[in-house]
C-alpha cells in the first residue's frame, strides 16, 4: 500500500487541477461569450444610430439653403464612426478609447446639426424630421442602456480572471482583463442651456 500511496497522492493532484483548470476555462468562457453578446448589442444600438443619421441628413439636405458645413461635419463624423470596427474578444483599453473618441465626434457633429436646425422653421415643422429627430432621442437612450450592459458583463469576467489563483491560468491561456467603456470626452463639463425668448 505504501508503494501506491505517492502515486494516489499525483492522482488526485492531477484531477483536481485538471478539475481546476476546467472550471476556469469553461466560466471564463462563459463570461466572455455574454461580452461579446453585449459588445454586439452596443454595435447594433450604433448601427441604429448611423442609419437614422443618414436619413436625417437627407431630409436636412431638402433643405435648399441649409449650411453645407454642418451637413459636411455630420457626414464626415459619421463616415469615421463607421469605419472604425473591435473585436471584443481582445479589446484593448486604446482601441475602445478611439472608438469611443470617435462616437463621440459623430455625437458633437449631430447636436450641431440640430442645433442649426433651430433656424430653420420649415425644418423645424417637417413630419419626417421630428419622427427621425424623436428614434434618435430613443436610439441615444438605447445606446447609453447597451454600453451600461456591456459594462455590466466586463465586470464579471474581469473579478473571473484577474482573481487569484485563476489569474495564472488567465494568463496561460490568454485570457485579458477587457476595458470598460468611459464617458465621451467632455462629458464631465456642464452643458450650456440656453434660452431663446425672440
Amino acid at each position: 500500500m505504501k508503494k501506491f500511496l505517492p502515486w494516489i497522492v499525483i492522482g488526485i493532484l492531477v484531477i483536481g487541477l485538471y478539475s481546476w483548470g476546467k472550471g476556469f476555462n469553461n466560466t471564463a468562457v462563459d463570461l466572455n461569450e455574454n461580452v461579446k453578446e453585449a459588445w454586439g448589442n452596443v454595435q447594433t444600438s450604433y448601427q441604429r444610430r448611423n442609419d437614422l443619421i443618414g436619413n436625417l441628413v437627407n431630409t436636412v439636405k431638402g433643405a435648399a439653403d441649409f449650411e453645407k458645413s454642418t451637413l459636411t461635419a455630420v457626414i464626415e463624423a459619421r463616415a469615421k464612426a463607421t469605419s472604425i470596427s473591435i473585436d471584443p474578444s481582445n479589446v484593448t483599453p486604446e482601441q475602445l478609447a478611439q472608438y469611443n473618441q470617435v462616437q463621440g465626434g459623430l455625437s458633437g457633429a449631430l447636436k450641431s446639426l440640430l442645433v442649426t436646425v433651430e433656424r430653420y422653421p420649415e425644418l423645424k415643422a417637417n413630419q419626417n424630421f421630428l419622427k427621425l429627430q424623436d428614434e434618435l432621442t430613443s436610439t441615444e437612450n438605447t445606446i447609453q442602456t447597451a454600453r451600461t450592459r456591456y459594462n455590466e458583463q466586463i465586470k464579471p469576467y474581469n473579478i473571473h480572471v484577474n482573481r487569484f489563483p485563476n489569474s495564472i491560468l488567465a494568463g496561460i491561456l490568454n485570457f485579458n482583463e477587457k476595458p470598460y467603456f468611459d464617458a465621451e470626452v467632455g462629458a464631465e463639463k456642464p452643458v450650456d442651456v440656453e434660452f431663446d425668448f425672440n
